[in-house]
């Protein structure tokens, strides 16, 4: 396990469904997928095109304008599945600081944070509850694009600024896979960022404080002139933290730059973030010292030396071309480099990595009408290149003792069919094959400063070919009722940190684990009743060879069979043209379903977990209220699979947040406030004793904290 991460060291839209350019108010929703704009198969240009956005028949600039969430008219992505569209609207009055924390609002989706919290750095999002290990089975996309790292620590969403985002697409489930590609377990959060085609030219500046001694900037501009648009937003945020050693410097910026001509278009997407983090450490209980840290200093730190800083910095280059009027080609490259520095003075650790990922993905959009029936084919090849090198140390300067490299070449193809078999009837079939060929490599230096370090790994040179498919349908059994299934199969392949600790500690790694399976299906209905929309889905997933860390003895396995099963209902309510409310419930049920730990429940997985919104235009854009609660039940402690002899768990909390703000004449201001009622809580914990020596671990969260913004644009 990456030190870095460690806690211990650190329906498709129909054609015949929605009425052209149907609005609300709050937020707006607009859903052009009739017949006839299928018929178009033609791109805007305006639009970036993500692949979940147009597989069920919708264009990217008709996605553009989702809603929702509340459950999305028509699936609004992949057939049969659970989707989820959050607007901009959505996102700039959400209460919440981070894109992590507005994410956590929606349905089927767990979070846990580590150092204090603070901008959301170190907050893992985790869909249909996989614990710990949620970051590496939920797939998260920048633009369609994958930006799971081939690494524990993954892709921190702390580095985009809302400001920069258009929408977020959350596709739950397997079915995700066939279009992009191993880790989408729990499901697919898609990010896509803004552009400015089609829009007028604006410039925007906003400050903020907050809590902590928090302060943000942030200056974003588009311009559109003739065939050439432009967006790009800077963002810069500082904070001393919650806890002692929990500083945070971090700048991000991202640009995108089109040029849309008639049957094409061209288009750049550039993004770099540099972050600087303390790292506080956890508060440990050990009842047998009389060490109570977590009650006693909550916010002080035991490493009040170790750091973690990150730059990472990536591209798109890609074009689109209408070969036909309903054939539409995409070809887009991209390459991206994360470089990371961490310092674990308290434990002797120093860890220098680098990891540059490149890509290739063509694929064809075809809306052409098969056999007489409204049809959608998305059919591509990825191509991923991956080298990682990582020198680990016990101080910086100090020669490495283990030097590790890897390389990742995966390729596959896969084809994607949508079909409206009949006006009140969608169907959906797809697969992909995906063959990925692995190399990894230790080089120990038995003279380098070091206390005790694991022997020399044994080399790895591995391929295999594995499967992902989808069937889905959706059926409108009468005007506003309608019936979805779908079943999946998908798969991860192991990411290279989790085969460097392979072996328990002072064991000879092989980089060795076999690739997660999993399996399953969801079953639903979707009520739509003029300003009252509502989806419930019952899903069961059954996986083998669960890839998961041991906290217990240090090194990562391969899990008897478990089984994910769960209800998710959506809800939301357009009460006038200035309320609208929200809601969502869900019960996870993840347990294993063999081996000595049968029955026995997954750890960091609460069954139970809910949000409701309330957004209130008192006086239309000058005056805005949103009210949020966010809820999880109890879950047990990372380590405890055994479920048994618990004294601790992450205890069921309850957050309340709210936010105010308006806008007039190009100036506008928020102030808003998360955990209102000052709740003392932690959302990850550990149990790393033994029944002769019990030993806790907690990342405690920050109480009431506020922020207050505010800008002008013109």
């Amino acid at each position: 396990m990456a030190l870095i991460s460690s806690p211990l060291l650190a329906g498709s839209v129909r054609a015949q469904d929605v009425a052209e350019n149907e609005t609300v108010e709050l937020p707006p929703v607009v859903v052009d997928s009739t017949a006839e704009a299928k018929a178009k198969g033609k791109r805007s240009g305006s639009g970036t095109d993500t692949r979940l956005s147009g597989v069920s028949g919708t264009s990217s600039a008709d996605s553009a304008a989702f809603d929702t969430g509340g459950p999305v008219k028509g699936g609004g992505g992949i057939t049969g599945t659970s989707t989820t569209v959050i607007s901009r609207e959505q996102i700039a009055r959400a209460p919440q600081a981070t894109l992590a924390d507005i994410i956590a609002r929606e349905a089927g989706v767990q979070t846990s944070s580590l150092y204090g919290g603070v901008n959301g750095v170190g907050t893992t999002v985790d869909l249909r509850g996989f614990g710990v290990t949620g970051p590496s089975n939920t797939l998260v996309l920048i633009n369609g694009r994958r930006l799971n790292d081939w690494d524990l620590p993954g892709f921190d969403l702390s580095t985009i600024a809302k400001e920069s985002v258009e929408r977020i697409e959350i596709s739950r489930g397997n079915s995700g896979a066939v279009l992009y590609g191993d880790g989408a377990v729990g499901g697919v959060i898609n990010i896509v960022t803004r552009s400015g085609a089609k829009l007028p030219n604006q410039a925007r500046i906003e400050g903020g404080l907050g809590s902590f001694s928090s302060r943000e900037a942030n200056l974003s501009a588009n311009v559109s002139e003739g065939v050439f648009s432009a967006f790009v937003n800077a963002n810069s945020f500082s904070s001393d933290g919650y806890r002692d050693n929990n500083d945070l410097e971090q700048k991000s910026i991202v640009a995108d730059f089109r040029w849309t001509f008639a049957r094409a278009s061209v288009y750049a997407n550039i993004a770099a973030d540099d972050q600087e983090l303390g790292l506080p450490g956890t508060r440990n209980i050990a009842p047998v010292l009389g060490v109570d840290e977590l009650h006693d200093d909550r916010r002080g730190t035991s490493t009040p030396l170790d750091y973690a800083d990150k730059q990472g910095v990536r591209a798109t280059v890609g074009m689109t071309y209408m070969i036909e009027r309903d054939v539409e080609l995409i070809i887009d490259g991209g390459i991206r480099r994360k470089e990371q520095q961490a310092a674990f003075i308290s434990s002797g650790a120093y860890l220098d990595t680098d990891l540059t990922t490149r890509s290739l993905t063509p694929r064809v959009n075809v809306t052409q009408p098969f056999y007489g029936m409204p049809s959608r084919i998305i059919a591509g090849i990825d191509l991923y290149n991956t080298d990682y090198d990582s020198r680990r140390s016990m101080a910086k300067g100090l020669a490495p003792i283990h030097v590790y490299t890897g390389e990742q070449d995966a390729f596959a193809g896969y084809y994607q069919q949508t079909l409206s078999v009949l006006p009140t009837t969608d169907i959906s079939a797809g697969g992909r094959v995906q063959r990925n060929e692995t190399t990894a490599r230790d080089v120990y230096d038995p003279t380098a400063p070091q206390a005790f370090a694991n022997p020399q790994g044994l080399p790895l040179d591995e391929s295999e070919t594995n499967y992902a498919w989808h069937l889905g349908a959706e059926h409108e059994v009468f005007s506003g009722v309608t019936l979805l299934a779908r079943a999946a199969q998908s798969f991860r392949v192991p990411n290279i940190d989790e085969r460097i600790g392979a072996s328990p500690v002072f064991a000879v790694t092989d980089f060795d684990l076999r690739t997660q399976k999993s399996r399953d299906w969801e079953a639903g209905l979707r009520l739509n009743y003029g300003p009252v929309e509502i989806q419930s889905s019952y899903y069961e997933m059954r996986l083998i060879d669960e890839i998961h860390f041991d906290p217990i003895n240090f090194y990562n396995t391969n899990l008897d069979p478990t089984r994910r099963r769960g209800v998710e209902t959506i809800a939301s309510w357009q009460v006038n043209r200035d309320v609208r409310v929200r809601g969502n419930l869900t019960y996870t049920d993840a347990v294993f379903r063999s081996g000595p730990l049968a029955g026995n429940e997954v750890p960091m997985v609460s069954p139970w977990t809910g949000s409701a919104n309330v957004s209130w235009s008192v006086l239309g854009p000058q005056l805005w209220v949103d009210v949020g609660v966010r809820y999880f039940s109890q879950r047990y402690l990372d380590g405890n699979e055994i479920n048994a002899n618990a004294v601790y768990f992450v205890p069921t909390t309850t957050l309340f947040d709210l936010k105010v703000g308006g806008e007039s004449d190009g100036f506008f201001w928020s102030a808003a406030v998360q955990n209102l009622f000052d709740r003392e809580y932690y959302d990850y914990g550990a149990d790393t004793g033994s029944p002769f020596f019990p030993f806790y671990s907690f990342y405690p969260q920050p109480g009431r904290t506020f922020m207050v913004k505010a800008g002008m644009s013109w």
